[in-house]
């Protein structure tokens, strides 16, 4: 190894280490910290943040990364690899000033202490001054840059990179009509039973039976834990400490068990990823439409499926004897699949998941574009809700409050859980050509062919591959909605009987 290449991962190795530092804290912030300490975190958050961004942009990193490119351009080696991202992550971030960094870091912290007690006093005029100088500072950022085609494109490439705006419009577009034609069928016939989900479940039974779950998937407990949090999230300190936290809530308890499989999802690709990356820009997932493609694959795909009940359905009887009394497989799997209008997305079907994402899409773009004020945020939601899902929030904590990611500043965020839906299911039918007997194995409550499969061909990679790359690589074709559109059209015609 050069000695370059040795200098360049030691400082890189540092700037890993002080992001990572600050996740801590801000997981520390959802999960422990009282609400008094907000304004200390939030300097401790932009302390942090500052020191990364000015180590991460330094001449010496610039001079490095332009000599390795030259030492190695042509290669296809990790180190290659590793380099090429570095380029990128360096063009990008020496445009943004490290004050500037401070400066959100300390907004985002404030503003997130403000959603937490809007939510819960669901009074969106609490948050509203918050979110709108955490939309000015978006737009600040936006500004750092040369002009895109869309200034969104500029934040949707920092979770989504090389992805543009025009181009996600595009595959929703397409898939729009097919959902709501999907959707429309399904209101024309009967609708299944779901009481016995809204009944009272103990909290602690419901959390342990989760657990239970994640643990035969297969996430690390030695490497990982699952805390109680305001909303639930998945973060990385090192390959080796993965963490999830989720929620309970009373008047949706199963949710708690979705959750943890969704969540669970996002950490088990986290923890296969090649360890030989660690405290470099390789570590971790490549986007986070495929991170999302995990997470959604585990929940919905297994998690939803009738080969999965059948293993695990006799035991949550045997948990909640009085809750699902009389309830058989077939009319709980129904359940956990039926497909109606929902104010909330987390706990969205999958048949109308997508059009919360596409809702938010256009709110992030007309923010971002100051086509949208902040002000009228609650009654264009509401609006948008009725056009898109049929139903009207009675509130602001189900409604424009919802969730957690606008408090952050994470702009951009929103179309890749749409664009994970599509990836999961095109990944899930190259699984099942390569796993000949995945439900039979499913079925067994067995799952390490499934882990494997996606271990060799997803997590290790890390951010070796760009993320449209990696999929045409594993499925032979970029993300597309075609493979999602037939997994819902198959799965809800035999449930609905269509």
């Amino acid at each position: 190894m050069s000695e370059k290449l040795n200098q360049l991962k030691e400082i890189l190795g540092e700037v890993s280490d002080l992001q990572h530092a600050g996740s801590v804290l801000d997981w520390d912030q959802n999960v422990n910290m009282p609400s008094g300490g907000s304004e200390a975190r939030g300097q401790q958050l932009a302390t942090l943040g500052k020191i990364a961004q000015e180590k991460s942009t330094s001449e010496e990193v610039g001079r490095l990364i332009d000599d390795l490119k030259q030492e190695f351009e042509g290669a296809d080696s990790d180190d290659a690899s590793m380099i090429r991202v570095a380029a990128r992550n360096y063009e990008k971030a020496k445009r943004v000033p490290a004050e500037f960094v401070a400066e959100q870091a300390i907004v985002t912290t404030r503003s997130f202490e403000a959603w937490v007690e809007a939510r819960s006093k669901s009074d969106f005029s609490i948050f509203r001054p918050h979110l709108e100088k955490v939309v000015e500072l978006v737009q600040k950022y936006v500004s750092f840059f040369p002009p895109a085609d869309h200034p969104y494109d500029i934040l949707l490439d920092d979770y989504e990179p090389g992805m543009k705006t025009a181009e996600v419009k595009e595959i929703f577009n397409n898939l729009r009509p097919k959902q709501v034609d999907l959707i429309k069928k399904i209101s024309s016939v009967k609708q299944v039973k779901d009481d016995f989900l809204n009944k009272k479940y103990n909290e602690k039974k419901v959390w342990d039976f989760g657990e239970a779950i994640i643990t035969k998937f297969g996430y690390d407990w030695n490497r990982g834990r699952q805390d109680k949090a305001p909303h639930p999230f998945q973060t990385t300190f090192s390959v080796n400490d993965t963490r999830i936290t989720n929620r309970f809530e009373t008047d949706n308890p199963l949710s708690t068990i979705f959750s943890a499989m969704h969540e669970a999802g996002h950490a088990m690709y986290e923890q296969g990823s090649n360890p030989a990356y660690e405290r470099t820009p390789l570590a971790g997932g490549t986007s986070l439409a495929v991170h999302e493609s995990q997470s959604r694959m585990w929940e919905n795909l297994v998690g939803r499926s009738l080969p999965f009940w059948e293993n695990f359905f006799p035991e949550l009887k045997k948990t909640f004897p009085s809750q699902l009394d009389g309830v058989s497989l077939k009319s709980f799997y129904k359940a956990v699949n039926k497909v109606e209008p929902s104010l909330i997305r987390v706990n969205a079907d999958e048949a109308t998941y997508n059009l919360h994402i596409m809702l938010r899409l256009e709110l992030e773009i007309g923010m971002v574009d100051g086509s949208i004020s902040i002000k009228d945020l609650p009654e264009i939601w509401n609006a948008k809700m009725r056009d898109y899902i049929g139903i009207t929030p009675p509130n602001d904590a189900q409604g424009v409050l919802q969730d957690i990611h606008w408090s952050y500043g994470s702009i951009g965020y929103f179309s890749t859980y749409a664009l994970g839906n599509l990836v999961s299911a095109q990944l899930w039918e190259k699984i099942n050509v390569d796993i000949k007997d995945l439900d039979d194995q499913i079925r067994k409550g067995k799952f390490d062919s499934l882990l494997g499969w996606l271990r060799e061909k997803i997590h290790i990679h890390g951010h070796k591959y760009d993320p449209q790359d990696l999929v045409q690589k594993v499925t032979g074709s970029k993300i597309d909605s075609a493979a999602y559109v037939r997994y819902l059209t198959k799965k809800y015609s035999d449930i609905y009987g269509l």
